[in-house]
C-alpha cells in the first residue's frame, strides 16, 4: 500500500494500518519538515483525535497551547468571543498547535508502527488501478539517481491541495467559492507562554486575518485574501502586503499588540488557491484523505481535524477491503458525506456572510449579546456538536430575528 503524502492524514493512515498488520510506505516529497501553509487553530476535538490516532500525553502537551476562545472582529467593531462549550458544561480550551514538532511527531508515531517513510520521495506520475491490476506510482527520490515505479494494491492520496493523485482519478474540481490566496508565517510574542491568550479572528476588506498563539511565545499569522488582493500581491509581494494588513491590527482589551511590528519568523508560506472539491473520494484501489479530499473554508478551522478524521474512515475501510470486504471503499464515501456534508453547508454559509460585511455585521451583534446561541455555534464550530444544528429553523430564527 503507498500513501502519498506525509502530512498528518497521510500519517495517520500509516500508523493505524501499520498496526492492524499491512504493508505500508509513506512517500512524502520534503526530504525534511519545513514551513508551508498549514493550520494551527483547532478545536478540543483535534486534541482527542490525535490521542486515538497513537499520541501520548506528554507529546500532546508539547505540541499544543490551549487558547481560551476566538475573539471574533468586525470592521465595524464588533467583537464577539468563541468558546468550546455552554452554560451546561466545563469549557474545553482550543488550541493552537506546533505544525514543526506535530507533523514530524505523527510520522515517526507510523515509523514506529512498522511503516517504511520514504522522505524526499515525489510523486511524479500515478496509473491507478484498472482492471483488477494494481496502481503504479512513478517515485522520484531527491537523495536517488532516476525514477522508481512502485506498485500498490491500494494508493492513499493525503497530498494536500492539488494533490496528484486527484487529478490522475480526474477528480479535482475547483471550490464553490472564489480562488483566494493564503499566507502564514509566526511573529515572536512577549507575552508569558503560561498566560491564557485569545485566539482573534479579523474582518478586513475582503479577507480575513486569524492571529492564534501557539508554543514558544510565539503567534501564528494566518491571513486570507480575496481576488481583490491580486494586483497589490502582485505589485508589492506577499511580505509588504501581510506586513501592512499585520500592522493595522488593533489593540484589544487583553492584548497590546505589542508583537505588530516584529519581524517574521519565518519566509511567509502562500498557497493560491486555498480551496478545492472533489467529485468523489474513492474508486478503484484509491481513497483521498485530509485536504485532498476537498478543503473549502479555512475560516472555520476545520483542516486538521477532518485531516484527522477522514484517517480513521479510511484505515478502516483500507483494512476491511484488504480483507476480502466488498463495498468497504463505497462506505468511507457515504460516512465522509455523512460525518461533513453539513460542516460544508455551514462554510458556505458563513462564506455568504462573509461576502456580505452588513450581513455579516446583523449576525455578529446578535451573537455578541445572545449567549445561548453564540455557545452552540461554538460547539459547532468546533465539530463538538453535529454541524446540522446550525440549520435548525429553532437556532436560526434565535440568530438572526430582531
Amino acid at each position: 500500500m503507498a500513501i502519498v503524502g506525509g502530512g498528518p492524514a497521510g500519517a495517520t493512515v500509516a500508523a493505524r494500518l501499520a498496526r492492524a498488520g499491512h504493508e505500508v510506505v509513506v512517500l512524502e516529497r520534503a526530504s525534511a519538515w519545513r514551513w508551508h501553509a498549514c493550520g494551527v487553530f483547532s478545536s478540543p476535538a483535534t486534541v482527542e483525535a490525535l490521542r486515538r490516532a497513537g499520541l501520548d500525553d506528554a507529546t500532546v502537551r508539547t505540541v499544543s497551547r490551549a487558547v481560551p476562545a476566538m475573539r471574533v472582529e468586525t470592521p465595524a467593531g464588533t467583537t464577539f468571543r468563541l468558546t468550546y462549550g455552554d452554560d451546561d458544561r466545563l469549557l474545553a480550551p482550543a488550541v493552537g498547535f506546533d505544525r514543526s514538532v506535530l507533523d514530524p511527531a505523527l510520522l515517526r508515531l507510523a515509523e514506529k508502527a512498522g511503516a517504511e517513510v520514504r522522505r524526499g520521495a515525489a510523486v511524479v506520475a500515478i496509473a491507478l488501478a484498472h482492471e483488477g491490476r494494481p496502481g503504479r506510482l512513478t517515485v522520484r527520490a531527491r537523495a536517488a539517481a532516476g525514477d522508481e515505479t512502485l506498485g500498490a494494491r491500494v494508493i492513499v492520496g493525503a497530498d494536500g491541495l492539488r494533490s496528484i493523485v486527484a487529478r490522475a482519478a480526474g477528480v479535482a474540481r475547483a471550490a464553490w467559492i472564489p480562488a483566494r490566496v493564503g499566507l502564514t508565517y509566526h511573529l515572536a510574542d512577549e507575552r508569558p507562554a503560561e498566560r491564557p491568550v485569545d485566539a482573534r479572528m479579523r474582518l478586513i476588506r475582503d479577507g480575513y486575518v486569524g492571529i492564534a498563539p501557539v508554543p514558544g511565545r510565539r503567534l501564528n499569522i494566518g491571513i486570507v485574501l480575496g481576488p481583490s488582493w491580486g494586483a497589490a500581491l502582485a505589485r508589492d509581494g506577499a511580505e509588504r502586503v501581510a506586513g501592512t494588513i499585520v500592522a493595522a491590527t488593533p489593540r484589544s482589551e487583553d492584548d497590546p499588540a505589542h508583537w505588530r511590528h516584529g519581524p517574521p519568523l519565518e519566509r511567509i508560506a502562500g498557497a493560491a488557491p486555498i480551496g478545492h472539491r472533489v467529485a468523489r473520494r474513492t474508486g478503484p484501489g484509491w481513497l483521498l484523505v485530509g485536504d485532498a479530499a476537498g478543503f473549502l473554508d479555512p475560516f472555520t478551522g476545520e483542516g486538521l481535524h477532518r485531516a484527522l478524521v477522514s484517517a480513521e474512515l479510511a484505515a478502516a475501510a483500507i483494512d476491511a477491503r484488504l480483507r476480502g470486504r466488498a463495498g468497504a471503499f463505497d462506505a468511507y464515501e457515504r460516512a465522509m458525506r455523512r460525518r461533513f456534508a453539513a460542516k460544508d453547508g455551514l462554510s458556505l454559509l458563513v462564506q455568504a456572510f462573509l461576502a456580505r460585511p452588513g450581513l455579516f455585521e446583523y449576525a455578529a451583534r446578535r451573537l455578541r449579546t445572545r449567549d445561548r446561541v453564540r455557545a452552540t455555534m461554538g460547539l459547532v464550530m468546533g465539530d463538538l456538536i453535529p454541524a446540522g444544528r446550525a440549520f435548525d429553523p429553532r437556532f436560526l430564527v434565535a440568530l438572526l430575528a430582531p
